[in-house]
């Protein structure tokens, strides 16, 4: 249901939720969100022109949140590189069907609503904060804190 764009886009998040105070080189964050570099670039701009992030060129630069954790939805990382929608209409445009959808595009429009409902109720902060304490948001957050520890050495 969702593209692999938009599960970049929230690996990216996520990993900058983790660290808010930080400015993330693009390298290292393709090397934690283990998202190809070059397209990373490209999922970053679009999230820096929906405002979710600030980016800093040069030396010492990198990506950070644009606002707190807690004030960024799942949903608004999702909107800003693949929008979700609902079925409002029938897709095939059939005239006696009009705004009344079959049982397949219902369904279908029920499914999307349960996922909207579920990602704009969560925010990054829910990602990296549960039960009291902060955790790495990716799975493999043992191989994350090592990739993190190394190039903050490399520096």
């Amino acid at each position: 249901m969702l593209s692999q764009t938009v599960e970049y886009a929230l690996r990216a998040m996520a990993s900058l939720a983790y660290r808010p105070e930080e400015l993330v080189p693009t390298p290292e964050l393709a090397e934690m969100t283990k998202v190809p570099s070059n397209y990373l670039a490209k999922v970053l701009q679009t999230l820096a022109g929906a405002d979710l992030i600030i980016g800093r060129r040069g030396v010492g630069g990198g990506y950070r949140l644009a606002k707190p954790a807690r004030d960024i939805q799942l949903l608004d990382v999702i909107n800003a590189v693949n929008p979700l929608q609902r079925i409002r209409s029938c897709p095939l445009d059939l005239e006696n069907h009009g705004t009344h959808l079959c049982p397949l595009h219902h369904r279908i429009d029920q499914a999307v609503a349960g996922v909207i409902e579920v990602f704009g109720s969560t925010t990054l902060a829910d990602i990296v904060e549960s039960n009291g304490t902060r955790q790495l948001p990716l799975c493999d957050a043992v191989r994350t804190k090592q990739v993190t520890a190394q190039l903050r050495v490399q520096k």
